[in-house]
């Protein structure tokens, strides 16, 4: 486990900030303690100090996995964040999407959110826009990018796609053999 490089930070701020903008100091500046990022295993795990610590006694080859895993950085260097992170992006989100309640089902098992399924959307969204998913219930499902604008999406066609599948909550138990 060691800290990132400079390199690796800016890549993987650059992906939260489409989702959260500039409340990333928020994650590391918190009022209960100070919390880092750390690399092991080519995934960026989101702990705090004390944790920390207490994980620099155990040897790598057998540390599974410490803190948070905020998600992954691909042979190609991008960051590909993981739906273990959003706990941590919703409250912070910038942009977000409530999906009807037949849609959420649709959603949930990995498919992209079409207008009809669409209950709101904030204000202001842009193309290609990191967005949050929410119930309209409020509880977050999961995240994407917005395909539309926000007033493309009130003159486009029921069947138009709006916003591109990219986590969801249902991935727990699609894929936990392969999240850690």
């Amino acid at each position: 486990m060691r800290p990132l490089t400079d390199e690796e930070t800016k890549t993987m701020f650059e992906k939260l900030s489409k989702y959260i903008g500039e409340n990333i100091k928020i994650l590391v500046d918190r009022p209960d303690g100070s919390y880092c990022f750390r690399l092991h295993n080519d995934r960026v795990y989101y702990m705090s100090e004390k944790i920390l610590k207490l994980a620099a006694h155990v040897s790598r080859e057998k540390l599974v996995s410490v803190g948070t895993c905020f998600g992954k950085f691909t042979k190609t260097m991008k960051f590909r964040l993981h739906i273990t992170a959003l706990d941590f992006l919703a409250p912070y989100a910038k942009f977000k999407v409530w999906v009807k309640p037949g849609a959420e089902q649709s959603f949930l098992y990995g498919n992209h959110v079409m207008k009809s399924g669409l209950g709101r959307i904030t204000e202001n969204t842009m193309q290609y826009q990191g967005v949050v998913v929410y119930s309209m219930t409020d509880v977050p499902l999961g995240f994407g990018v917005a395909a539309k604008c926000t007033a493309e999406c009130r003159q486009v066609d029921p069947m138009s796609i709006v916003v591109f599948h990219q986590a969801d909550v249902g991935e727990f138990i699609r894929n936990e053999d392969t999240l850690t």
